[in-house]
């Protein structure tokens, strides 16, 4: 039963959350709580993007806290015409090879045709396919990739960015873009379909419903 003085039409709208690119506008003008939901909706996102650049949780938390510390203070170059995930993306993804630099580590190329980083031992693999099947989770298999692979795989995919976005926020061509992401799918799929030690998985089937997702 509705409220006197209310239509049925008001009583089925149902309020409408701002955008992501509405939230920014909202920041750039002074709106604290406005940048929180965006922290609140980025905050777990940032973070699965970042691990695997990471060699602990604690930091890639730093590094999510930096990427939000970044984007607060650069909020108001913001260009809402942009989409508002790209932005954050991108400072993120410069933040974590800079990260890298100041660390002595050496990046990983971004020439999708460079060379790849050591590969982890057999045993060390086995067992992180071990638990990726364990834990019956795609993403968790897609970190045994190298970073850039799995970065790439997840901004497709998790967060469904156009290939020029990605571009943008990896700092490659479209047409890298487009080469790392078939390599990425392939070596993904390989492992996914990869015989595995454990009854866990049945042969194919079930490997093969989890690549359906990408």
């Amino acid at each position: 039963m509705r409220e006197p003085g209310k239509t049925e039409m008001d009583v089925e709208r149902k309020p409408v959350d701002p955008t992501d690119e509405e939230l920014a506008k909202q920041a750039a003008s002074g709106s604290r709580p406005a940048f929180e939901e965006l922290v609140s909706r980025y905050g777990l996102r940032l973070f699965h993007f970042l691990r695997s650049r990471s060699g602990s949780d604690e930091d890639v938390e730093d590094l999510v806290q930096e990427t939000f510390l970044k984007a607060y203070r650069n909020i108001g170059r913001y260009d809402p015409m942009r989409r508002f995930s790209t932005w954050l993306y991108t400072i993120a993804f410069r933040l974590s090879i800079s990260r890298l630099r100041s660390q002595g580590a050496r990046p990983l190329p971004l020439d999708p045709e460079g060379p790849e980083h050591e590969s982890p031992g057999p045993q060390e693999a086995l067992i992180r396919n071990e638990e990726a099947r364990k834990a019956g989770n795609i993403w968790v298999l897609a970190r045994t990739l190298q970073p850039n692979e799995y970065e790439v795989l997840w901004l497709r995919y998790a967060e469904e960015m156009p290939m020029k976005d990605i571009a943008t926020a990896m700092k490659r061509s479209q047409v890298g873009v487009r080469v790392l992401l078939h390599r990425s799918r392939l070596k993904l799929g390989k492992k996914l379909t990869a015989p595995s030690p454990s009854p866990l998985l049945t042969e194919g089937a079930a490997a093969e419903r989890r690549l359906s997702i990408l």
